[in-house]
């Protein structure tokens, strides 16, 4: 059987070079190539021959669902298959609206993505079993504003998280020790659930903009 050529698109190298590694060892599948968001996939795919690309939802510059319909409209026929951390009914409308060919958590057996690579390219839709079950819960209560919870201060901080200043200069423009920008930062990342700065960022902005 002839291995299958993929793109993978995640702003994190690690887990490009995780999920790289998965793959590879499944001896079905091979990571051609590796972009950090969908700007550079889209460049990638201009030269390179893949048969489907595996792509995060959640990115800095063009996300996931852009690149998907940009896909659609660049390269018709390329499976493009969402990986995620979050099952939320949100996410998985928005990669569905957008087109993906199927949609799996990152914590889903690289067995499993090769075959839900497969299913794509025989024109299926592979849905995770814990995402296609929030798929057909249909719509929820809407999602309370992630804001909501925050203090005066920390909303401040967050405000300039979102605008993409450091550590030093939030202390400086809200007068704040570098010690206490700190902790509010490492609260807001708990209280937002993001994993790092970057997720935390994007968070804040789509919660101004929500």
């Amino acid at each position: 059987m002839t291995r299958l050529r993929l793109l993978v698109v995640d702003d994190q190298e690690l887990l490009r070079r995780g999920l790289r590694m998965l793959l590879d060892s499944t001896g079905e599948a091979r990571v051609v190539a590796e972009a950090r968001d969908g700007a550079h996939a889209l460049a990638l795919l201009a030269r390179t021959e893949v048969d489907a690309v595996l792509t995060d939802m959640v990115m800095p510059g063009m996300d996931g669902p852009e690149l998907i319909r940009r896909c659609a409209e660049q390269f018709p026929g390329l499976p493009v298959l969402a990986l995620t951390t979050f099952d939320t009914e949100a996410v998985v409308s928005e990669a569905l609206a957008a087109g993906a060919a199927g949609l799996l958590l990152k914590d889903t057996s690289p067995e499993t993505v090769v075959a839900a690579v497969r299913t794509a390219l025989s024109g299926g839709l592979h849905l995770d079993p814990r995402v296609a079950r929030t798929a057909l819960a249909g719509p929820r209560e809407p999602a309370p504003d992630p804001l909501a919870s925050l203090t005066d201060a920390e909303r401040a901080v967050a405000d300039c998280v979102a605008d993409g200043l450091s550590n030093p200069e939030i202390a400086r423009r809200l007068h704040l020790a570098p010690g206490t920008v700190k902790n509010y930062v490492s609260t807001l990342l708990r209280k937002l659930d993001a994993a790092d700065r970057t997720q935390l960022a994007l968070a804040l902005d789509r919660a101004r903009r929500s």
